[in-house]
């Protein structure tokens, strides 16, 4: 029997796979009523506004045909969330819609459902509804993300401007090597260091206990998706500035660092990989005091880069003694 048709006799029907994977899912929010109907009932806080954002993955493309199952769901999860925190909004809960490859196991699926409630349970949401269907290829999976804001409080793309320092979380460039380490172009690091990087590939960490306390200190945010320069270059597009970061500044890991004293070549990967799914916002100076508390409250690392210059200046990265580095390697783009 062809693995296909193994997969689809494991498999049960659509209802009965709602019912019995997903409606688990949905057991914290009245308004889903058990995925049993055809909308969910969503009810905002007085005094706030909802913030909506989708993505979606396609494996070979997002992830690796061969990625846990678990993984595949957190990843999915936390990108949106990420794009919430990045806006200064509270997740509150997600629509789910699955295109299901012919060779997609009921086990998979199962490991799947797990790995959405652990992150479920972590970040405070619920599975409100959404849609499954059946694909000849690749699996396909979109989740749209629930939050709020209060009235007037999400921090946009577009808001930067000229003095503002620019700041990112954590460190960078992880996810980028941790998915070479994955396709074995990345050799001589420690074992420590090449489970840490492709942890950060599949898993990345939403900073959602930073993005709330952000309201009202940064002028502009996003999440890093694309890479650093080319989030960056949106920020500035969008604010009608520019930019200008230092390289010694960028935070690296410690495996992020070794890679790099192995090989100088990575730094391109490192500036413009993508997949990092940290904050990068913009913030006046007089808010630095501000922003340091903010970051101890949240227990997240975050690093002055730069600061934001003005219109028609472009984005500049610029090595220890102020002079421009040139890079061909932007960013990711998906066209």
């Amino acid at each position: 029997m062809a693995p296909a048709e193994k997969a689809e006799s494991d498999r049960p029907g659509e209802f009965a796979l709602i019912e019995e994977i997903f409606a688990p899912l949905a057991a914290g929010s009245a308004g889903a009523f058990a995925l049993r109907d055809d909308a969910a009932l969503y009810r905002m806080e007085e005094g706030c506004e909802t913030v909506l954002t989708v993505d979606a993955i396609v494996a070979g493309i997002h992830f690796l045909p061969d990625d846990p199952a678990e993984s595949v769901a957190r990843k999915l999860l936390r990108v949106s969330l990420s794009d919430l925190a990045a806006k200064g909004a509270v997740p509150k809960g997600y629509l789910l819609v699955t295109a299901w490859a012919d060779d997609t196991t009921f086990d998979w699926i199962k490991r799947f459902a797990a790995g959405l409630a652990g992150d479920q349970k972590r970040y405070g949401v619920s599975l409100w509804g959404g849609d499954t269907v059946k694909t000849p290829g690749p699996l396909t999976l979109s989740l749209t993300a629930i939050g709020e804001v209060p009235i007037g409080g999400m921090i946009p793309r577009g808001g930067a401007r000229p003095g503002d320092d620019l700041y990112v979380t954590g460190t960078l460039g992880d996810a980028a090597l941790g998915l070479e380490v994955l396709k074995g172009r990345l050799s001589g690091l420690g074992r420590d260091e090449a489970s840490w990087l492709v942890q950060r590939y599949r898993e990345p960490e939403p900073r959602c206990s930073l993005g709330p306390r952000l309201r009202g200190l940064a002028h502009a945010a996003l999440d890093v998706s694309d890479g650093l320069l080319a989030d960056l270059g949106h920020i500035c597009e969008v604010s009608g500035t520019g930019a200008r970061i230092e390289k010694d500044k960028l935070p690296l890991s410690a495996a992020a660092q070794m890679a790099l004293r192995q090989d100088g070549e990575l730094f391109p990967l490192i500036a413009g990989g993508g997949d990092d799914y940290e904050i990068l916002f913009a913030a006046p100076p007089e808010k630095g005091n501000e922003i340091e508390a903010a970051a101890g409250e949240a227990s997240v690392r975050v690093t002055k880069i730069g600061r934001v210059t003005g219109p028609n200046e472009g984005v500049t990265l610029v090595d220890g003694a102020g002079r421009a580095i040139p890079l061909k390697q932007l960013g990711y783009s998906h066209f």
